[in-house]
């Protein structure tokens, strides 16, 4: 027991002189930076699914119905190259609040689907027509970058980020006249990835024009590195 809080007080004592000396070092920090113009990819169909009933049963039924329906669609389409994917399936109390009173009226149902396709597929106007034959249901058509797009060019922007940071450290060294420069410290900013929803433009087809007309802007995937030097 002695021993440990001998090793403890050790410990705290040397925790200020460590940082001390950290302090001490002469250190320059520069950030390193990468930026890729890409394409969208991905062509995501966002639907979401909604049912109420008095029973439990009947509100899963008819939603699980639909759900079929679509299915059913899109494959008598015969649609090449896509997922149909369901998520946040849930069926919850379906609450009504009047006059400052709430009131419970039977359950409401729920379910997120997704039709996950490329974004250059032909087929793009028969998933529309798909979706408004599978019953009463709304979408919202967006265009993104694939997971696989991004993990192919990850390595790329890390090494372009670097380069940026080592050329704005050598331009620091030179002008300052410092020698040496050395990495000390290399820390990378956490990724964010945004929803894939961009700005697209569909024109559902009419008698006068059998095909979608969409417009898609080409999204940026960065990179950003800070990077401590010493000398």
């Amino acid at each position: 027991m002695k021993r440990l809080l001998t090793l403890t007080l050790a410990l705290a004592l040397a925790s200020p002189l460590f940082a001390q000396q950290i302090q001490q070092i002469p250190l320059i920090e520069v950030e390193g930076y990468a930026e890729k113009k890409v394409a969208p990819d991905e062509a995501i169909f966002s639907i979401s699914l909604e049912e109420k009933a008095m029973k439990v049963d009947d509100a899963v039924n008819v939603l699980n119905k639909k759900t079929e329906n679509l299915a059913d669609a899109l494959k008598k389409g015969r649609i090449k190259d896509y997922k149909l994917v369901a998520d946040n399936y849930s069926v919850d109390v379906n609450r009504i609040y009047r006059t400052g009173t709430q009131k419970d009226s039977g359950y409401v149902a729920r379910q997120s689907l997704r039709i996950v396709t490329s974004a250059t597929n032909e087929d793009l106007q028969k998933i529309v027509d798909a979706i408004q034959g599978a019953g009463d249901m709304s979408y919202h058509l967006g265009f993104g970058i694939s997971e696989a797009t991004r993990k192919s060019l990850e390595n790329t922007l890390l090494t372009e980020a670097l380069k940026d940071a080592e050329a704005r450290a050598n331009l620091i060294g030179t002008t300052l006249n410092l020698k040496g420069l050395r990495v000390f410290n290399v820390t990378m900013e956490q990724n964010f990835n945004p929803q894939p929803m961009y700005r697209a433009n569909a024109k559902v087809a009419t008698a006068e024009s059998a095909d979608m007309l969409v417009e898609t802007d080409e999204q940026s995937l960065t990179k950003r590195v800070f990077v401590k030097y010493t000398y």
